[in-house]
This record gives structure tokens, sequence and C-alpha cells, in this order.
């Protein structure tokens, strides 16, 4: 049985800014990486140790790893990069589209504009973490995404009553168990309390 710490950045200055962030990028703020030293204190207090850890290749994601995971060389991977929002990218988070009664997610919405669909996140998501803990060597696995890729893989593993209680803010850390081909979750871990 393998276990997955899927993490989220700390909060950046387009996290300050309420600005859309997807395949752009901008810098952890103070509070980020403080927020980030704090998941790394709980983990050395749990005495939790990695035998891998891999990050997005987005400058936030890797380095929030880097602060957490100071002992391994971080692999940085494409397919756990943020959703694309196309030309929302970098405008106002009050641009993005309502969500309507009933639905869970931006659908195809962003497609119009030159990003993806909330669909192609997901299979994005799921088989690039499939195939990261197959090829894991270890059993303990860290990987640093985003809010929007980590809300739809979630979304493809717990059901909507299970994510809804989640602390989903930046440096939360979602702990799944792995075995063949399936993920299980365990429990979110939010060191910042927040």
């Amino acid at each position: 049985m393998k276990k997955l710490f899927l993490m989220r950045h700390g909060q950046t200055l387009f996290n300050l800014q309420g600005k859309i962030q997807g395949h752009c990028d901008s810098p952890l703020t103070d509070l980020g990486i403080k927020q980030a030293r704090k998941v790394k204190d709980y983990f050395i207090d749990e005495k939790i140790r990695f035998d891998a850890a891999y990050s997005s290749t987005q400058e936030r994601a890797v380095d929030t790893a880097e602060i957490v995971c100071d002992y391994l060389k971080i692999q940085t991977i494409k397919g756990v990069k943020e959703w694309n929002f196309g030309q929302f990218e970098g405008e106002s988070e009050r641009l993005n589209p309502k969500i309507k009664p009933g639905e869970t997610s931006y659908g195809d919405f962003f497609v119009d504009y030159g990003g993806e669909s909330a669909d192609d996140v997901q299979e994005r998501m799921n088989s690039t973490l499939l195939r990261l803990m197959d090829a894991s060597e270890g059993n303990t696995i860290l990987c640093v995404s985003h809010g929007g890729a980590m809300y739809r893989f979630i979304q493809k593993w717990l059901s909507q009553e299970q994510i809804v209680t989640l602390p989903f803010t930046n440096c939360c850390v979602l702990m799944f168990e792995y075995a063949d081909g399936n993920f299980s979750f365990v429990k979110a871990i939010n060191p910042n309390g927040e």
C-alpha cells in the first residue's frame, strides 16, 4: 500500500490580488512561504518522511515542494499543472463563470477561450497520478499541485458530500492510500488551520 500526500501550493501574489492563475504564474507571498514551513514542521513532528517528491512545473508549486521536502530532489511533472483558463489567465476572479445549481464544475466554459475543459483536467490529473504512483520507488509520496486541478482529481475519487467538508485552502494536504489502480481518501491535513 502506497501513500500519496497531495498538497496545494502556498498563497501567491495572485491569490492575494484575487486574480485567476492557471498556467500563468505568480510568486509565493511571505504568508505562502510560512504556510509551507508549517506543513514541513507538521511532517517532521509526525515523522513522515517522503521516498519521492513531485511538483507541478509551475514556480509556486516547485517553491512550495522545495520548502516542504528539502531533503529530496523535486521531480517536476507537467501533468499536475493547474487548469488552463485560456484568455481568463491573470484576470479578476470576478470573471469566473457562475456554476449553475446542480453542477459541480465549469464544464467546457474555458474551451472557447483557449483553455481546458473540466473533463480534460480531470483525465490529465488522474492519469498522471496513476502513472506516478505505479512508477514511484518507495511507499510515501508527496505531490504539490494546484486548487483547480486537485479539485477535479478529488471529484473522481470522493463524493461531493465528502468534498464540501474539506479544508481546501492554500497548503492543505489530502492524504490517499493507493493500491491496484485505486485511490482511497484517508484524511485532510491542514496545519495552517485555515
